[in-house]
């Protein structure tokens, strides 16, 4: 299809359950290798991250760089006990939480895809330390935009609005994917065109759709 079937210009998406395999997934790998209680752990979260939660609360400090990686996995591990009474070693919580959180293979191909196709691409993520592998999001992405190193989180309008002043594109020519409804909810309510990320074919389908052609990953 001709350039002019394009109905976006830049592609931003989510990191972790976006790029990675889901957050669900990982997440249980986590609980079950470490043998925690599921309910302790969910209360947590829920009290952390649910829509009623504080804005101080230690996810959102953890994510805009107000707490450092060792202070918020200390204030976890004090929260989350194993099924057999053990407490949680709080040093390298964050990495072996996220130890499981490899790279989806199909979402990698569709991002190669989309920069071969001339479309630039944006990583958009709320950080939980700084365990990226860092050439892959090199290769990936022509700008990275991290909450953690600039101070504001999704679905804050404030990250969306500076994501696109990096890049340079008005919102309504821009495509967000991320796999918490609150945050395609933030992105939409700045204009962009904002989708659920469920699983690699749904969202290739998305993009190729907005970028006019079709796109590698639906045999993958």
């Amino acid at each position: 299809m001709a350039e002019t079937d394009r109905r976006v210009d830049a592609v931003v998406l989510d990191w972790g359950g976006v790029l990675t395999v889901s957050v669900p997934a990982f997440i249980e790998d986590w609980l079950t290798r470490e043998n925690i209680d599921r309910e302790r752990y969910g209360a947590t979260m829920r009290g952390w991250m649910g829509r009623d939660a504080a804005p101080d609360n230690p996810v959102f400090r953890l994510e805009t760089g107000e707490l450092s990686a060792d202070e918020f996995e200390a204030l976890l591990a004090a929260e989350l006990v194993t099924l057999d009474g053990r407490e949680i070693a709080a040093q390298g919580l964050l990495r072996r939480m996220f130890g499981s959180a490899i790279p989806d293979p199909a979402m990698v191909e569709l991002v190669r895809g989309v920069r071969a196709a001339g479309v630039p691409t944006v990583l958009l993520s709320n950080s939980w330390g700084e365990g990226y592998p860092e050439d892959l999001l090199l290769e990936l992405f022509d700008t990275i935009v991290i909450s953690g190193r600039i101070g504001l989180r999704k679905p804050d309008p404030a990250i969306f609005t500076h994501t696109l002043d990096l890049i340079g594109v008005p919102a309504h020519r821009c495509v967000f994917l991320d796999d918490a409804p609150v945050n395609v909810e933030g992105a939409r309510a700045v204009g962009l065109h904002a989708h659920r990320h469920t699983d690699a074919e749904s969202s290739r389908a998305v993009l190729a759709d907005l970028l006019g052609h079709d796109l590698p990953g639906a045999d993958l």
